[in-house]
């Protein structure tokens, strides 16, 4: 009894949910008094016979305080279990004293903050048969606390060998999975989830006698395969969630009568689903999704009677109609259907309609079509509701507003119209609305929203709707996301300043104009995530950020004056875009200090000068940077090298002199460098390594001073271009953004460029793999055309026009077998065009004009399409297609044809045209030049101090970078 009181004094009684939870949680230590038989307490059991205390249950009784081996805990030396789970120790570590406790079987330290090493001496507790030290994690930033390295793993396996329950969850390992586990032959529960676990999982575990419980999920490198199951297996629970097991669902999955729950949710499992899998009588909960499984969904599981949880969501199944699936409506227990994005076609079954107990119906992301079935509406329990990214039309039911169970309701890009229904605002559960991307209209009282106390998240952007609201000061709901993008705003909704919890707010693509109220300007969202106002036409200084800042973008609009001192202390920000505003100044050297996690940096399009500071490489996680349409200066930072992470780099139109950067060669995963309209110079040199630029795909070094030969040693290195097939798509990633609600918001952000592309201005909303392009077009590179180009197989545009090439056209060109656009004009080449270009199947752009080319235009195939103006300028040249017939007798002896007229009038005389194709900033040049060209071409390549008329001084084009714009899909609405 004294031992216990003076425990007892030492702790706080904490009645907090981060104390302790759940329904049987009270504080047990308030009834032991001292008048009374300690046997008799709350929590405390005794030895009938001894009297010595045998159980110490403390699980869930709000202690708050530490503890260490001073505690008079330890002076119980006859307890057997002891349970101090769900408090707060305030972060102490386990006493080691732990191991004093000889006689101890069960022994739970789980979910009450403690940290640091499991001590040894646990391991010498060998009639342990009940060991949970799971889930003790930062109660603020749920990090892990507790660590277990590999020796001890080791040893806990050999000693414990009595062990029936090991809950290790959420205690940091960074280990592989000892083999002798599987020696536990008394082991009904293994529980290894989210413990930082690597290498190959011993497939023997699997066979374990009695295993009934076994978790290994949220380890991610974790390795391993599915084994034939026994049929014996008592198996009853498996988790496999988000880890890296391979292979096939095996057959024998059928073996395990007993299980109940099957989550193999996000690993790499692949191959067709078994038909076995319908033959689990008890199963009730299964979850496969996002895994690689492909054929049909088998109809067996149509067998799972019990089924309460399915899952089979992000699948590449074959496309198959939603008839198929007509089994699901006899599934009458089942509450939660998950199945978007599994290729379906057809309508909605209406046998869904059948499912009373239904909770979640999630069907987003296929290609589901007519109008919502009324079936639905016998869905009176329906809490979320997720049919988003289909070909659904019609209007929104009116019976919708009857089902006010809902919670969340999501029905974004499909093809809806008509007006948003009164009836959404009796929804009073309502907590996330998402109607974006459809064509509804007519106008939005955003008022009527007030109605919707719970209300957190609307998305309205992207309709035909013009929202308003009551020039009064009304007082909305606290949202956390607002999405009123293309909703012809004319100003920022007065409700606005109230919002004291947004972390997520799009107000892109209206026509906003002025300065920014002083609410936004001074930062006043504290909590503030992602900031779009892109394309309005507001003034003035940029709005400050948040510190909390993930995604800033506000391109396309009139903003002036310098960068912001505050965007120094940006700490969280992963895309800063500022780009096509009317920003000046040097960049300053804080800009290096932003944020370690910055991916995307655009400051394309303003007017920034002086020089490019080396801080500013400082974030090792970038991969987009765009400077382009400025007016920087100086050289490129040398500690982009250190950048690896770099996936694209555009610093186009520029002031830049250097020399050709081939030590961005050696960064690993560079997809695109954009240097056009530069003052580059120099050779281009031969690379040190053979292993440069090998993911290179998209290369522009045009409108620069570059000299000497083509480089022929880095055509051969590209590896990237010669995959005729390439796996590339130009995506930067999967971004999560997490709001207080149970909801994650996540897509995919892409980087979108305008070009010339085939004499035609075409716009592309991701650089996938269809672009594979070299220009190195308006330099003074000279010699021939290496002939190792035709090993670029992938290339689908070569631009080498306005140089000083010579020599025959190498027929290598004619394995480009994929190339659509090819431009040569501009050179000094000679001799035939060769006849095996005529293999180009794909080519549909082509210009040969005004060189030295002589004898026939090679016939058939894409060449008959081909008008004079592509060979134009080759007085030796004749064919059938062009003006200059091949042995043509209208042209009498003596006279020149109209070509050789061409050809001989004055050189300030000729029609130069140069098309350049301008990648990422979406910037377009089409430049007729006459005398000027000469001129400057002369005067720039002399060295003349006069300034050439740059592309940046001409009126601003708006809209010309939307990369930022396509950032993600969650990121537009």
């Amino acid at each position: 009894m004294s031992a216990l009181l003076q425990f007892k004094e030492r702790y706080e009684i904490i009645n907090a949910s981060d104390v302790s939870g759940g329904p049987l949680a009270y504080p047990k230590t308030l009834s032991w008094k001292e008048d009374q038989d300690c046997c008799s307490w709350d929590g405390i059991e005794c030895d009938k016979n001894t009297g010595h205390v045998i159980v110490l249950d403390l699980g869930s009784s709000f202690l708050n305080g530490s503890i260490d081996n001073n505690s008079t805990l330890f002076q119980l030396a006859h307890l057997e279990k002891l349970n101090l789970s769900n408090n707060y120790f305030n972060y102490s570590q386990i006493p080691s004293r732990v191991g004093d406790l000889s006689r101890l079987t069960h022994l739970d330290l789980s979910t009450s903050v403690f940290s640091g090493h499991v001590p040894s001496e646990i391991f010498k507790l060998t009639r342990l048969l009940y060991l949970n030290l799971c889930c003790n994690w930062d109660p603020y930033n749920y990090e892990l606390l507790m660590e277990m390295k590999a020796p001890s793993l080791r040893r806990l396996a050999q000693n414990l060998t009595s062990l029936e329950e090991l809950l290790l969850g959420v205690v940091n390992m960074s280990s592989q999975v000892p083999s002798t586990l599987a020696n536990l032959s008394s082991l009904r529960r293994l529980n290894m989830g989210e413990c930082d676990l690597h290498g190959l999982f011993p497939s023997a575990i699997f066979h374990l006698p009695k295993l009934r419980y076994l978790s290994v999920g949220g380890n991610e490198v974790l390795t391993g395969r599915l084994p034939d199951l026994n049929s014996s297996s008592p198996l009853e629970k498996l988790q496999l969630y988000s880890t890296s097991f391979l292979g096939e669902l095996p057959a024998s999955i059928s073996n395990l009568r007993s299980l109940e729950l099957l989550n193999l949710y996000y690993c790499n499992l692949m191959g067709s689903l078994p038909m076995s899998i319908g033959n689990l009588p008890l199963l009730s909960y299964l979850d496969i999704g996002l895994n690689n499984f492909s054929g049909s969904i088998p109809a067996s599981l149509a067998n799972l009677s019990n089924l309460e949880y399915l899952d089979i969501e992000w699948e590449p199944f074959a496309a198959q109609s939603t008839s198929s699936l007509s089994w699901v409506g006899k599934m009458k227990k089942l509450a939660t259907l998950r199945i978007g994005e599994i290729n379906l076609y057809g309508e909605i079954p209406p046998s869904i309609g059948n499912l009373s107990q239904l909770v979640e119906l999630s069907c987003f992301g296929n290609q589901l079509s007519g109008t919502i079935p009324s079936q639905l509406m016998n869905l009176t329990r329906l809490t979320d509701l997720n049919l988003a990214n289909n070909q659904l039309s019609g209007s929104i039911p009116s019976w919708l507003g009857n089902m006010t169970q809902l919670v969340a309701l999501d029905l974004s890009k499909n093809k809806f119209h008509g007006q948003i229904p009164s009836s959404i605002y009796q929804l009073q559960n309502l907590q996330a609305l998402s109607l974006f991307e459809n064509y509804f209209s007519g106008t939005v009282e955003l008022d009527n929203f007030l109605k919707l106390k719970q209300l957190g998240e609307l998305r309205l952007s992207y309709n035909q709707l013009s929202c308003r609201t009551s020039s009064t000061n009304v007082t909305f709901p606290q949202l956390r996301v607002l999405g009123l993008a293309s909703c012809n705003l004319s100003e920022f909704p007065a409700f606005l300043q109230n919002q004291g919890s947004m972390e997520w707010l799009n107000l892109a693509d209206n026509n906003i104009r002025g300065e920014v109220p002083f609410w936004v300007r001074n930062g006043t969202f504290n909590y503030m995530q992602y900031l779009n106002l892109s394309n309005n036409m507001l003034q003035g200084p940029p709005p400050e950020a948040s510190p909390s800042i993930m995604y800033y973008i506000v391109f396309n609009n009139k903003l002036t004056g310098a960068l912001p001192p505050w965007i120094s202390s940006l700490s969280s920000a992963i895309t800063l875009d500022f780009s096509s505003n009317n920003l000046t100044g040097v960049l300053p050297l804080c800009l290096g200090n932003i944020s370690k996690s910055l991916v995307a940096l655009n400051l394309n399009g303003n007017n920034f000068h002086g020089t490019i500071p080396e801080v500013l490489m400082r974030g090792m996680q970038l991969k987009m940077i765009d400077l382009s349409d400025n007016q920087l200066q100086g050289k490129l930072p040398r500690s982009l090298a250190n950048c690896k992470m770099l996936e694209f780099i555009n610093f186009a139109n520029n002031l830049i002199v250097d020399t050709f950067p081939s030590w961005l060669g050696s960064l690993p995963e560079l997809h695109v460098l954009i240097l056009r309209s530069n003052k580059f110079h120099g050779v281009i040199e031969r690379p040190k390594s053979g292993s440069t630029f090998l993911k290179l795909r998209i290369l522009d070094l045009s409108i620069n001073v570059f000299v000497g030969e083509l480089p022929m040693e880095f055509f051969q290195s590209w590896s990237a271009m010669k995959s005729e097939r390439g796996n590339f798509t130009y995506m930067y990633g999967n971004l999560q953004l997490f709001s207080h609600y149970y909801f994650t918001y996540s897509g995919n952000y892409y980087f979108s460029m305008t070009v010339i592309y085939k004499g035609l201005k075409c716009y592309y909303s991701q650089i996938s793999e269809i672009f594979t392009m070299i220009d190195l077009s308006s330099n003074l590179f000279k010699g021939e055309i290496p002939g190792v180009i035709g090993d670029l197989k992938g290339l689908q545009g070569l631009n080498l026009s306005n140089n000083f090439l010579t020599g025959d056209i190498p027929s290598s060109l004619g394995n480009l077998t994929a190339l659509e656009s090819l431009d040569l004009s501009l050179n000094k080449l000679s001799g035939p065009i060769p006849q095996k270009l005529i293999e180009l199947g794909f080519l549909s752009f082509l210009n040969m004009s005004h060189n030295n080319l002589t004898g026939s235009v090679p016939r058939g195939k894409q060449f008959d399409t081909f008008s004079d103006n592509s060979f134009a300028g080759n007085s030796r040249l004749c064919g059938e297609f062009i003006s200059r017939k091949c042995q043509d007798s209208r042209n009498k002896p003596g006279q020149p044809s109209t070509h050789q007229e061409e050809d001989l009038a004055p050189p300030t005389e000729l029609y130069w045209k140069i098309v350049l194709m301008g990648y990422g900033s979406g910037l377009v040049i089409g430049v007729v030049i006459r005398n000027s060209f000469i001129s400057w071409k002369h005067d720039w390549f002399k060295g003349n101090a006069r300034r050439r008329r740059r592309p940046s001084q001409r009126q601003p084009r708006r809209g010309r970078n939307s990369w930022s714009s396509k950032l993600f899909n969650f990121g537009r609405y």
